[in-house]
Parts: C-alpha cells; structure tokens; sequence
C-alpha cells in the first residue's frame, strides 16, 4: 500500500496567538531598530522575516505604522469630543 504523506505534520503542533497590544513604535524607531528586534517584532504578528533589513524595516513600517492624514482625522475627532 502507498503511504501518503500529510500536508503540514511538521506544523500541525505549531499555534499562532496574536498578540493582545498593538506595537506602539515611531518612524523613527523602526528605523534605528536592530534586526533580531525587528524579526521578534514580525513574527510575533505572524508576519514574514525574510529579507535584508532595509527591506524588513520598510515592511514593518508599512504594517504597523499609520499614514499621517488617518492620524490627524483620529486626533481632531477626539479633540472635538472633549
């Protein structure tokens, strides 16, 4: 008889659990972040690791960071509300 072999036996032991806080860092510190930071920091949210730094730091900036016009409607709501 064949004996096939699973998809994902490897994995299947394997959880994920987001993590509870979303990560509170500035452009400026991703940009002076040390690489091993910056892959704790992306596979912790289950994002990839592979790649240069440049290009780590980049994607890390584009998945955590938000643009500067969301921030600024978020904070006049806010002040409008007090």
């Amino acid at each position: 008889m064949d004996q096939k072999k699973t998809v994902g036996d490897a994995k299947s032991n394997m959880t994920f659990q987001m993590p509870l806080h979303y990560p509170r860092y500035t452009r400026k510190d991703y940009q002076e972040m040390p690489e091993w930071m910056l892959d704790h920091l992306l596979s912790a949210y289950g994002l990839p690791t592979q790649g240069d730094v440049d290009y780590k730091r980049e994607f890390a900036m584009g998945a955590f960071l938000w643009p500067a016009n969301i921030v600024q409607v978020s904070s006049s709501c806010h002040s409008s509300l007090s």
